[in-house]
């Protein structure tokens, strides 16, 4: 999408355990790729200007946003935040996408949340949870936002459109 992205901001939650682990994994993939990352910590909601300050300041050249509630609660001014320093913004939430991120690849939230139910379906019948299997999701979903692309002034492989679960227009 952004293929001379780079350095490419990673923004995260420090004290979120599954954010610090995937960051791992994104820089070990950066340094494969011949790409430089610049990881970015955001704590509460009130950083969030900040932080993109200091990505401009920096010169990132695109910004993955990894999972987080609170990153998720304030998706709308983070995928604005995003759009106005010109940085394509992929994210792991269709819900941040919707909201104006250029991509988001990942689960189905609305699946695992349909899945987790059955979970507590089985528990309140009898189930004893250590007994469950833990499961992680088998399906990723790509969703594009194409006006956010356009926004940035980017032109989106037909190929890479054509392979989309869903494109935003």
């Amino acid at each position: 999408m952004a293929p001379n992205a780079s350095p490419v901001a990673l923004l995260f939650n420090p004290g979120n355990a599954i954010s610090r682990a995937i960051l791992g994994g994104y820089n070990a993939a950066a340094k494969a790729l011949g790409t430089r990352t610049l990881p970015f910590e955001m704590h509460t909601p009130q950083e969030l200007e900040s932080a993109f300050a200091a990505m401009a300041k920096q010169q990132a050249r695109a910004v993955i946003v990894l999972p987080d509630p609170l990153f998720s609660a304030n998706r709308s001014k983070l995928a604005g935040l995003a759009i106005r320093n010109r940085l394509p913004s992929m994210t792991g939430s269709q819900a941040c996408v919707e909201a104006g991120a250029l991509v988001c690849y990942g689960p189905n939230n609305p699946a695992l949340y349909h899945h987790a139910a059955s979970y507590v379906d089985k528990i309140f019948k009898g189930a004893k949870p250590g007994d469950l299997p833990v499961e992680q999701p088998t399906i990723l979903e790509l969703v594009i936002n194409l006006q956010t692309a356009k926004a940035l002034g980017l032109k989106l492989p037909t190929a890479m459109l054509a392979r989309a679960d869903r494109v935003i227009e």
